[in-house]
């Protein structure tokens, strides 16, 4: 079964909304990086997300705390056969960032050793300095945002 990972593209104060992932271990057989990086909030889809962005609207929600409108998809990534990604352009509606509640923040052990999670947001000017993965998705919003 193909596992579908969908995530948001925040502009928020003069930035966007990134989660920063400090402390994160290396994994043996995993693809996962290590160290220190940035991603953009989301995750897997539930069997209960009715539609892709109905799930990035959820993803956000549990970990960010914030209300967004999806508005549009960006950029798709197939990661091989079984894994593919998608990026949709949100827009901040309402809530306080850093008040999400997902799995990340409920001291469950399992995220604990995946080192820390701080949404946070990455001023416009300091994005193409910034370890942000994917670095494809990256690259096209430095492109298509002239940043």
């Amino acid at each position: 079964m193909k596992k579908t990972r969908v995530a948001g593209l925040i502009e928020m104060n003069g930035g966007f909304a990134l989660m920063h992932r400090k402390n994160v271990k290396p994994t043996p057989n995993s693809s996962m990086p290590s160290g220190d990086y940035y991603v953009f909030p989301g995750g897997g889809l539930e069997e209960y997300d009715k539609t892709f962005e109905d799930g990035v609207a959820r993803e956000v929600f549990e970990e960010f705390g914030i209300i967004v409108n999806v508005k549009e998809k960006l950029y798709y990534k197939k990661i091989n056969d079984e894994r593919e990604e998608y990026l949709y352009k949100c827009e901040y509606v309402s809530g306080k960032l850093g008040t999400g509640t997902g799995p990340e923040f409920s001291g469950d052990p399992k995220y604990k050793s995946r080192g820390e999670y701080i949404p946070t947001i990455i001023l416009k000017e300091e994005f193409k300095n910034k370890r942000i993965i994917p670095e494809e998705f990256k690259e096209k919003i430095i492109k298509d945002y002239n940043l």
